[in-house]
């Protein structure tokens, strides 16, 4: 009789057993070393699938050795606990590549590493390997072009969510109900892609829960203990879309192409992020930009000039010190979740790589959430410069974010002043959002529309307003409290309102009966609006420009064309005065065509 080795691949994958079933092996004897079986035994006590599949077809082997006239003997000694955990490193391999040796066996292997090692060893062997055909998977009859995901699970009829994000619909493929052997059956196929197919990976192999990237099928596998039943959950995105593709402002364009380089997607999970991931990789490749990207697993649909980097050694960390050797000019990193995530995203960052970051959140504050206590707060607009909110497949909020020095809103004492990041919206700069520290804490306070102020409140800033007019007709007024208010003016006002020893000023308080905090108008020359109404004369010996009589004694900008000429004061009757003979004089003759093309604006209004 013939006699063969196995080893622990060809038993696992059941290719020997297929052979068998074939016809082409008959009346041999089956040597299967003992070394396998302790080895799949300690696979199937860690719950290891292929630790139950090579004990399964050992037991198929012994059902069909009477039929095809079939020896079946278990030789050799127990491995030591040692070799079996070093079965990884060819340990076992070597046992039974010695038992074939000593036997003078056929060895029977799918390891091509194994078939190699005995072949220069002299002993016989036979190498078998599965031919990978495509159209033999079974999962892929339950896709068509409007499906997103497709879900297995035992015991249940198939279901798929079909439509785009945003707008889907989870129906029922068929009545069918899936069993085990049928999950278990498609299981083995897509993990057999992994060997046999360039375009298959295993992404994520652990006790219970695998996930496989097959061409652009996301594909996640769990079973028990993990989860309480077989399950298989099939993703595939139907739609590849480029920048042109979203509703994006000329504005939001020019600061993606030239100033964004701290972008985060946000949105709850399905509403495209990872989708418009994509359009950026391709829009800064098409740029002429060197992209990479993070993702585990890889199932970002970039262009092949991005280069798609996973985790190295199980950690995204080791991933970077590679990236940074390779000097990108942007990285996209899809998804950051855990606390390590965004350190790497932020170390990146900050070493100067233009970065986006995908992570998982309902709106884009909590995608700003997310970073803080991860990292310092003073550092977080230096990281994140362009949060970008997502949902149902379209852009629907941008935040820009920006490290300003000044008392919070709602705060009125000069002391309070502090590191505070403004969180403004990026299509017409309000600000909506604050952070800072507060105590030992850092916040998040919204900040609300002021409301038009009416009742006693609005008289009250009306008559504390009438008083100031006279020294600044542009003044404003912000009541603080009951008996305290803060009132903003022109700069050259200030001197006139407070008074010599702060005489003038300790006279209005007493008037009011309140206490008034006079402060500079925080404001600056604008030739864009607010300019006076004047008229223009000419005198023997002036260029004279006159504007109303409430404005005398104040200061104000001329300007031509948008050009400033200088800065003169309100005289008497409201008339601004200007030597004919000066250089400024002559410069406005010469600027000026008209009267149209000159403007005047108060100083600092």
């Amino acid at each position: 009789m013939a006699k063969i080795v196995l080893d622990t691949s060809v038993i696992i994958n059941g290719l020997f057993t297929a052979q068998v079933e074939s016809g082409n092996i008959r009346n041999s004897e089956i040597i299967i070393p003992q070394a396998v079986i302790d080895e799949l035994q300690s696979q199937a006590s860690q719950k290891k699938d292929q630790g139950f599949s090579g004990l399964r077809e050992i037991k198929n082997l012994k059902d069909l050795s009477k039929i095809f006239g079939l020896e079946i003997i278990i030789q050799g000694t127990h491995p030591s606990s040692e070799e079996i955990r070093m079965a990884g490193r060819g340990k076992i391999d070597s046992i039974i590549k010695d038992i074939a040796k000593k036997n003078q066996a056929t060895l029977y292997t799918s390891d091509n590493v194994q078939h190699l090692v005995a072949q220069t060893e002299g002993v016989t062997s036979v190498f078998l390997h599965s031919i990978f055909k495509e159209e033999e998977l079974e999962f892929l009859k339950y896709f068509d072009s409007e499906t997103m995901s497709v879900h297995l699970k035992e015991n249940l009829s198939p279901l798929a969510k079909k439509g785009k994000p945003g707008s889907f619909v989870l129906t029922k493929i068929s009545d069918e109900l899936l069993t085990r052997d049928d999950l278990d059956f498609m299981a083995k196929q897509i993990l057999n892609t992994t060997k046999f197919s360039e375009s298959s990976t295993l992404e994520i192999s652990k006790t219970g829960a695998s996930v496989i990237q097959y061409k652009d099928y996301r594909i996640a596998i769990t079973t028990p203990p993990f989860s309480e039943s077989y399950e298989i959950t099939i993703v595939h995105p139907i739609v590849k879309l480029n920048l042109d593709d979203y509703s994006i402002s000329a504005e939001l364009m020019e600061r993606f192409a030239d100033r964004a380089e701290g972008i985060v997607i946000s949105g709850p999970p399905g509403s495209g992020k990872s989708t418009l991931a994509s359009g950026l990789a391709n829009f800064y490749h098409g740029q002429g930009k060197i992209v990479k990207t993070f993702e585990s697993p890889r199932d970002l649909q970039v262009d092949p000039g991005v280069t798609q980097y996973s985790k190295l050694d199980g950690s995204f960390d080791n991933t970077a010190d590679i990236l940074l050797l390779v000097r990108p000019d942007y990285t996209v990193f899809d998804e950051v979740r855990r606390r390590e995530d965004f350190l790497t995203y932020s170390d990146l960052r900050l070493t100067g790589v233009g970065m986006v970051g995908v992570v998982h959140a309902n709106s884009p504050l909590d995608a700003i959430q997310r970073f803080i206590g991860k990292i310092e707060l003073g550092i977080i607009p230096n990281i994140l410069d362009t949060v970008v909110f997502v949902k149902d497949g379209q852009i629907e909020k941008v935040y820009d974010l920006e490290l300003k020095v000044k008392v919070p809103t709602g705060m009125t004492e000069s002391d309070l002043a502090r590191p505070v990041i403004e969180i403004r919206n990026f299509e017409n700069n309000a600000l909506e959002h604050e952070i800072y520290t507060f105590g030992e804490e850092n916040v998040i306070v919204p900040i609300g529309k002021k409301p038009q102020k009416v009742g006693i409140e609005k008289l009250a800033e009306d008559k504390i307003r009438e008083t100031f007019k006279r020294y600044d007709p542009q003044s404003e007024v912000e009541i603080l409290s009951d008996n305290r208010v803060r009132v903003s003016v022109d700069k050259q006002a200030i001197p006139s309102i407070i008074g010599r020893g702060g005489s003038n000023i300790n006279d209005i308080e007493k008037s009011l009966n309140i206490h008034i905090d006079v402060v500079e108008r925080d404001s600056s020359s604008n030739p864009g609006s607010g300019d006076l109404p004047f008229s223009f004369s000419e005198s023997k010996t002036s260029l004279v420009l006159t504007v109303s009589k409430e404005f005398t004694s104040l200061h104000a900008d001329i300007f031509v064309n948008d050009k400033y000429v200088t800065t003169a004061r309100i005289g008497k009757k409201g008339q601004i005065k200007i030597p004919r003979r000066s250089d400024v004089a002559k410069n406005l003759m010469q600027l000026a065509n008209s009267q149209d093309e000159m403007r005047i604006y108060l100083k600092d209004f």
